[in-house]
């Protein structure tokens, strides 16, 4: 809490312990996937592309919560490192479907394994109820916060 009182107190604000989680989870994340010449932005766009064929750009933005903007620059460095595929003309409307090459899966497969073992790390501390529940309590705070 600030000198005066007023404000938030650092040491019991969920909010504030959630951002430390996020800033060291992304740290890690980093460090697994730099020997991979991969980003974080770059892993969960392959991820959420081999979950989910053909996402649009502003789909896949708001995946990997980046801009569209950012995510059109990161697509363009996937197409010329040959990991995702784009067709020239979009067969329906004007989305441009995304696809994972084979190179993007096989870069994918390693990416997630590093990806994992930051996971594994993470939930070291926990036995598999207090993981469930955690996932549950953290599920129940973004629905209610999407709600507002």
């Amino acid at each position: 809490m600030s000198q005066d009182g007023t404000g938030v107190d650092l040491d019991t604000s969920l909010g504030y312990l959630l951002k430390q989680t996020h800033s060291v989870l992304r740290s890690a994340m980093d460090g697994a996937l730099r020997p991979l010449g991969m980003t974080v932005p770059q892993y969960a766009c392959l991820e959420l592309l081999a979950q989910r064929p053909g996402l649009s750009n502003s789909d896949l933005a708001r995946g990997t919560f980046v801009s569209r903007q950012s995510m059109n620059v990161l697509l363009q460095s996937l197409e010329r490192d040959r990991l995702v595929a784009r067709p020239e003309q979009p067969s329906t409307g004007r989305v441009l479907p995304v696809q994972l090459t084979p190179l993007g899966r096989e870069r994918l497969q390693a990416a997630s394994a590093a990806v994992s073992s930051v996971e594994t790390q993470m939930r070291r501390g926990l036995n598999t109820s207090q993981e469930r529940q955690l996932r549950d309590l953290l599920a129940s705070c973004v629905r209610s916060l999407s709600e507002s």
